[in-house]
């Protein structure tokens, strides 16, 4: 399951906008009570509005989507690379995670007190970057010592090596790990320290109810910082989030129309992860489940079937595949056979997004 962390300043908007995602996903949730240690964990299903289609087509009994799980980290504070604030333990969380949805406040409310003092979306950032930075760089120091010595009479401590003097040059730049320009092979190799600047990153732009269709001059600063860190912008606000809680569906979406919006932050969010992680979705439908799969991009069709039992992976034969939008369209699989728009499909096939697939195995 995908895993998103979203940390940020206390009084940013963060723990509001976990609640309401998590509510609003109108699925299973497992939600820990907050502390001061401990993160909240709520588990959402993805919103596909392409599952309801094939369940109608194919009388499914049940719906599965698929889920993503957010983490709540509790407030990071200046220092937190040094302890403070709990701050060690609230970044082991954030090393745990899949994806950083780092939330940055973009609003202004003498309501609400800014740690700070002021709204400086550029300032918080760099607050957050820095202490994510100083723990990554202090880890690498570690490493860097026992590497060094091992370098001496091994090939792979070399490459390691050199990975790891390429992150730290990077890390005193002032840039992240993500920029540092390592190859893959590099990458592999230091993969095991779970440097929190490496992860994929999303800034959550939070802004007020006004501002949610056009953004505003805050918003600007942070997609600015957000080109020049290889992550992703989404604007969401979590005061809309929080009040679509209370709205029926239909209710919802009149009411994100007359805020200029299609969709809510839980959609945006979600989609803006799938793009920055390369992942895809693939379905499975019939009479007793229509079900989504989510795959990284580039998944040939046995790791595909794997995904869903080892067994179909060992013993794949081929699969059966057509396009979501051909079946729809066609209105049934035997209709879509009938104009040869379902495919048989070997090992070396790249699944696509939105593949309806049916695998053949032998057990």
């Amino acid at each position: 399951m995908l895993r998103a962390g979203i940390v940020g300043l206390p009084n940013v908007g963060k723990s509001t906008l976990f609640n309401a995602l998590v509510a609003n996903a109108k699925a299973e949730a497992a939600n820990f009570p907050f502390c001061t240690i401990e993160p909240n964990v709520g588990v959402v299903a993805v919103p596909d509005q392409r599952l309801e289609a094939l369940s109608n087509l194919s009388s499914s009994a049940a719906v599965v989507p698929t889920r993503v799980e957010f983490v709540d980290i509790a407030g990071l504070v200046e220092g937190a690379s040094k302890g403070e604030g709990l701050g060690n333990q609230f970044l082991a969380n954030i090393r745990e995670v899949d994806a950083i949805v780092h939330v940055v406040r973009c609003f202004d409310d003498d309501d609400i007190i800014h740690v700070s003092g002021s709204v400086d979306p550029v300032r918080d950032i760099e607050v957050i970057n820095l202490e994510l930075a100083l723990s990554d760089l202090a880890q690498i120091e570690r490493r860097l010592d026992r590497t060094r010595k091992n370098a001496r009479t091994s090939k792979d401590a070399q490459l390691e090596l050199a990975a790891l003097e390429k992150l730290s040059a990077a890390l005193n730049e002032g840039k992240s790990a993500r920029q540092a320009g390592l190859d893959a092979e590099e990458s592999q190799l230091v993969g095991i320290l779970g440097l929190l600047t490496s992860k994929p990153a999303i800034y959550a732009a939070n802004v007020s109810e006004d501002d949610l269709a056009t953004g505003n001059s805050w918003v600007e600063q942070v997609r600015q910082v957000a080109a020049q860190d290889q992550a992703q912008v989404v604007v969401v606000s979590a005061q809309v989030e929080s009040e679509l809680v209370e709205l029926s569906e239909s209710e919802r979406v009149d009411f994100l129309n007359s805020l200029g919006v299609e969709e809510g932050g839980l959609q945006s969010l979600i989609r803006a992860t799938y793009e920055l992680l390369g992942l895809r979705t693939f379905f499975t439908t019939g009479p007793k489940e229509t079900r989504a799969w989510t795959i990284t991009a580039g998944t040939r069709a046995p790791q595909a079937a794997g995904v869903i039992h080892s067994d179909f992976e060992r013993g794949f034969i081929r699969a059966e595949t057509v396009a979501y939008e051909d079946l729809v369209a066609t209105g049934s699989t035997t209709t879509a056979k009938e104009k040869g728009l379902v495919r048989s499909e070997g090992k070396e096939y790249v699944v696509q997004e939105g593949d309806v697939m049916l695998f053949r195995f032998n057990v």
